[in-house]
């Protein structure tokens, strides 16, 4: 049993099928066939059951799967845990918001790379439940994310700032309360794929104002620009770290019961880089504590 059989098992575990594994790890599959015969002849266990049309993981070959996990991560940082720093020197994969790459992140990874300069990062930007199963696989080190209604066994989850929604309007706009906005004016809806979409619907459902939806965006800065160009109102969540150019929108809060959602760094729990996963989380932590809050 090699770590390039464990890799590749781990590989089709992620995506389901021999031919997407050999692309995500570069081998034909005829490679990946032979090393999986091979496996299952030195543990003398089926980890396939191939009397479906697409072979499928067995049971036995799914506990074997969180195992080999393990396995690959710890080779793969064998050098920083031998020398202690816990990855100070290495390459962090850090998944992060879209929110948070005109502010928090940029902001945050200089501070970090000031500090050590020998930590290599690779950011990669997406949507929450799509960074968690990244970083659940193994694909990211860490992952900036908005804490879900259920966090995936085996991540902890370390809370970074609480980010209420608000109402943005164009900055021409006189009217002031939001109720009135919301049933007057355009609205230019955030994401519903998103759990701060989910989150904003739940509050209009909540209130029973029914919009006249006319657009959805995925962006904030492009909602952002919409609203600047006088198109509608939005609601977008109150950035603990603004970006570098905000677009100039009027800002009204939506009162006591806004909803929130709760930033946070999200790793996992048996994490070998466990020191540089806490000086990045201070770098954050720092960063949204220094902010200006207006």
């Amino acid at each position: 049993m090699t770590i390039r059989q464990l890799r590749t098992l781990v590989a089709i575990a992620d995506t389901k099928t021999f031919s997407a594994a050999a692309n995500v790890i570069h081998v034909t599959h005829a490679a990946i066939s032979q090393q999986m015969q091979a496996l299952e002849a030195q543990l003398d266990i089926e980890l396939f059951d191939r009397s479906t049309r697409t072979p499928e993981l067995t049971p036995a070959a799914h506990l074997i799967v969180a195992k080999a996990r393990t396995l690959v991560d710890a080779y793969d940082n064998l050098v920083p845990s031998a020398l202690g720093d816990g990855g100070l020197s290495g390459i962090i994969t850090l998944g992060t918001l879209r929110t948070t790459l005109t502010g928090l992140t940029p902001k945050a990874m200089s501070a970090l790379k000031s500090k050590y300069p020998e930590i290599g990062l690779h950011i990669r930007p997406g949507l929450t439940g799509d960074l968690l199963t990244e970083t659940e696989r193994g694909k990211l080190d860490a992952a900036i994310v908005i804490k879900p209604n259920l966090m995936p066994i085996g991540l902890t989850f370390r809370e970074l700032a609480q980010e209420p929604m608000q109402l943005i309007a164009s900055i021409d706009e006189t009217e002031v309360d939001p109720l009135v906005l919301l049933r007057l004016r355009p609205f230019i809806r955030y994401d519903r794929n998103t759990v701060s979409g989910t989150l904003i619907d739940n509050w209009l459902l909540s209130k029973r104002i029914q919009v006249a939806e006319t657009m959805e965006l995925d962006s904030p800065e492009a909602i952002a620009s919409m609203v600047h160009a006088n198109l509608g109102v939005s609601i977008v969540p109150d950035l603990a770290v603004k970006a570098f150019d905000a677009v100039p929108v009027k800002r009204i809060g939506l009162g006591p019961d806004a909803p929130v959602r709760t930033l946070g760094l999200v790793y996992r729990e048996n994490q070998v880089k466990k020191r540089a996963i806490d000086e990045l989380f201070v770098a954050l932590a720092q960063v949204i504590e220094t902010s200006p809050k207006d």
